[in-house]
């Protein structure tokens, strides 16, 4: 099964490496710029290298990099432009091209002296069009904190991880429900509360994928990476109950009527079935779980390999409605989630049943 998954995985990057950003996904859904749903697939694209070896895979990505680094126009620096470094990171750990250290360090400072922050140190979720003062939303786990560990973890850096780790504690302590165990999409210390109070499910899946990456990427078990598994722990059993039959969860996770969603999906079964392998679930239910939106989500990639059921880009609500709402394309980060998804069916070389 595992040449299965190569293949299906070539098909998906094929039609993102076609997809030119003409069409309705309003720039999310090409590569040809430096940006948070570009960095979810350049990740997702490198870990399918690091389980294929396909020397072709990490050919397109140094290109890639060579690309944007050459370009005499550098992007705006914010929460989401950060994304793409994770990979850069990965790439010098790779190759140790040491032309790529400096771009990584540059953006390191800015990152820990630079950029806005709330109360108690949280990262702001500031982006191109807005600062969001005072603001913690979940993407931020996926988009940052992960840069932050794996630089920590490349460059010997133990401060890096140690802040990672923190930035993972203090948005769990705002976003997650104590009762039920799922994340709110953000929390605003200027105000004061969780907007719409809504369990959106890509939200979710934003610390499904990002916790237990950041335990693999730090192989660290003391006292912060035990609180963050607690968390996760709880998120994934409220997810096991949310779960719909066909495998999908739904864009409001508690909401039975809003639409299935399966960039969510594709990183909650990543998560899930990740989760198994290194122990931080138990084989059932979780298995049965993982396998189920797996097959879920395969079912979504069509001939072209683009991934349907993606939600589009998506900010923060002030009421359940703007869930509800959001247009529903192909983007390169439903994309990504999947590669991270399908190098995770490799790994296991097992059919989703």
């Amino acid at each position: 099964m595992a040449e299965t998954y190569r293949q299906t995985a070539d098909r998906v990057l094929a039609m993102l490496q076609r997809a030119d950003g003409n069409d309705p996904s309003r720039g999310h859904l090409t590569m040809n710029n430096w940006e948070w749903p570009t960095g979810v697939a350049l990740y997702g694209i490198y870990k399918t290298y690091q389980q294929s070896g396909d020397k072709s895979i990490l050919d397109y990505l140094t290109g890639w990099y060579d690309d944007m680094l050459s370009r005499p126009e550098k992007p705006h620096r914010n929460v989401n432009t950060v994304a793409p470094v994770l990979t850069l990171t990965c790439l010098y750990d790779e190759t140790k091209n040491e032309k790529y250290l400096p771009e990584i360090e540059s953006w390191l400072g800015w990152v820990l002296n630079e950029m806005p922050r709330t109360e108690y140190g949280g990262l702001q979720h500031c982006t191109v069009w807005n600062k969001h003062y005072q603001q913690l939303w979940c993407d931020t786990l996926f988009m940052v904190c992960l840069f932050l560990a794996k630089a920590g973890t490349v460059l010997n850096r133990p401060e890096l991880t140690e802040e990672a780790e923190y930035q993972f504690l203090i948005h769990i302590r705002y976003l997650q429900n104590k009762v039920n165990g799922l994340f709110y999409h953000g929390w605003t210390f200027d105000r004061r509360h969780n907007f719409a109070e809504a369990f959106w499910a890509r939200g979710n899946a934003w610390f499904t994928a990002a916790a237990i990456e950041l335990y693999d990427i730090t192989k660290r078990d003391n006292a912060a990476m035990r609180m963050i598994r607690t968390a996760w722990t709880d998120q994934v059993l409220a997810l096991w109950k949310y779960q719909r039959v066909n495998g999908l969860y739904t864009t409001l996770i508690d909401v039975e009527e809003t639409y299935c969603e399966t960039s969510a999906t594709a990183a909650i079964a990543y998560g899930v079935l990740k989760g198994i392998r290194l122990g931080w679930l138990p084989q059932e239910p979780y298995q049965q779980m993982g396998a189920l939106s797996a097959r879920a989500v395969l079912d979504q990639i069509d001939e072209t390999g683009a991934v349907q059921g993606v939600s589009g880009g998506t900010g923060m609500g002030h009421n359940l409605q703007h869930y509800k709402d959001i247009i529903v394309t192909p983007t390169a980060y439903g994309q990504g989630l999947t590669f991270l998804m399908l190098t995770e069916l490799m790994i296991r070389d097992t059919r989703p049943d």
